[in-house]
This record gives structure tokens, C-alpha cells and sequence, in this order.
């Protein structure tokens, strides 16, 4: 479908009956920069705005599509070929809005993720709860974008997407954890026995001994070898 040349076709029928882009405007419901792009090739009418707009300027859906008045003898040569062009053009312009709104989603599931992380302290749970909801929103978005991939393979990405993005957050947790001191974010439970606290972290033990005094230190069980009494009293 030839954009430029039905554009010009538009503005040459539009001119040839007088009328200025404003009234052609109003008379189509629409603005007049609208009629603009139309004219200057940018995009097509919205489909629903084809036979208003051929009604105003006095010719066929055919001679619309074509960007020309089709002769008799053409004309179904013609129509033909303006439908296939046309559907093309409509599925083109739904996976270009699609893939927008899959960018959005992703974008949004970082937005969410990162936020969830940096506003929420390590000590409430709210934190991992909306970064896991961040990637949910992720996966959504790039298993809209693989809309050309076979639904199994789509599947298997899918879900090692979700499992590498998984152990970013839990790397990034642990490294937190690590240098900085602070309660995994990503933990199963929180204990507080006497004056030590433990977190029990997916793959990993932390123990605040102490905690809350000044000879607080923190004991990092990475391998969980040792049993949690071992530790409490190693703290002692």
C-alpha cells in the first residue's frame, strides 16, 4: 500500500472541491493535522473513517485504496489486490501497537522491580513480594514481543528469563547482605531467639548476633552445615 501516493491522491480530490483540511477535518470527526499526516503519507485513515471520507470525496473504497480512479475494466483486479494490501497493512499496525504496549509492560516490570527494591527496607517482606510482581510484569511483556516463536519455545524462554532474572535479585540480595549488612530480602522466615536474630535465606543462614547492641555482628552460614543451635551458640 503506497502511503505517499494515496496522500497526495486525498489532497488532490480535497483541493479539487475546494474544501481546506479544517473543514474536511470537521466533517470526519477528526483534527485537521490529522488530514495532514493523511496527505503527507505519515499513515492511513483509521479504517472505520473509509467510507465517510470516500462519500466526501466522491469516489470508491477502490479508487481510495489505490491512491487513483480505477478503471471499470481494473476494477476487480484492483480490489483484490487493495484487500490483501490492506490486511497486511492492518496486521502490521496491530503488531507495531503490541509491541509497543510490551515495551511499556517491561519497562513498567523494571520500574516496579527496581522501585520495590530501593523504597522498601530489607526487613519487610513487601519488598520481594513487589520485585517478584515487577518480573511477572517483565515475563507478560516479552512473551508478547516473541508473538513469532513457536508456543513451546516460547514456553522454555520464558522460563529461563524468569529464572535468570530470579538470580540476579538473589545475587544482588546476598551481595547486600554481604557487604552492606542488612536482612535478605528474599528469606523464608525470620527468628528471634534471646538476643539473636535469624534469617533463613533460600540458600544461605544469616544471624544478627546481638542484634540491637553494641557488640552486634552478623555470621554468614553460606553452605547451612552447621544446625541453627550451633550457630546460636556460637554467637554466645
Amino acid at each position: 500500500m503506497d502511503l505517499e501516493k494515496i496522500g497526495k491522491f486525498i489532497a488532490e480530490l480535497r483541493k479539487a472541491k475546494n474544501i481546506t483540511q479544517q473543514e474536511l477535518a470537521e466533517k470526519l470527526g477528526v483534527t485537521d493535522r490529522t488530514v495532514g499526516n493523511w496527505e503527507n503519507g505519515r499513515n492511513m485513515p483509521d479504517l472505520s473513517l473509509f467510507k465517510p471520507l470516500c462519500q466526501e470525496l466522491n469516489i470508491s473504497l477502490n479508487d481510495l485504496m489505490s491512491g487513483e480512479i480505477i478503471q471499470e475494466k481494473d476494477y476487480q483486479e484492483k480490489f483484490e489486490e487493495n484487500v490483501t494490501n490492506t490486511l497486511v497493512y492492518s496486521n502490521k499496525k496491530i503488531t507495531k501497537y503490541s509491541q509497543i504496549i510490551s515495551l511499556i509492560l517491561i519497562v513498567f516490570g523494571l520500574f516496579v522491580s527496581f522501585t520495590a527494591i530501593m523504597i522498601f527496607p530489607s526487613e519487610s517482606s513487601w519488598g520481594s513480594i513487589y520485585s517478584i510482581l515487577g518480573i511477572i510484569i517483565i515475563m507478560i511483556g516479552i512473551f508478547r514481543m516473541m508473538n513469532t516463536i513457536a508456543l513451546f519455545k516460547k514456553i522454555i524462554l520464558i522460563g529461563l528469563s524468569f529464572m535468570v532474572m530470579i538470580s540476579v535479585l538473589l545475587c544482588a540480595d546476598y551481595l547486600n547482605v554481604l557487604f552492606n549488612q542488612e536482612a535478605p530480602m528474599f528469606r523464608i522466615r525470620t527468628t528471634a531467639v534471646g538476643d539473636v536474630l535469624y534469617y533463613d535465606a533460600l540458600f544461605y543462614d544469616v544471624f544478627r548476633c546481638h542484634f540491637d547492641k553494641e557488640n552486634e555482628y552478623w555470621v554468614i552460614e553460606e553452605n547451612k552445615k552447621r544446625s541453627i543451635e550451633e550457630l546460636i551458640n556460637y554467637c554466645e
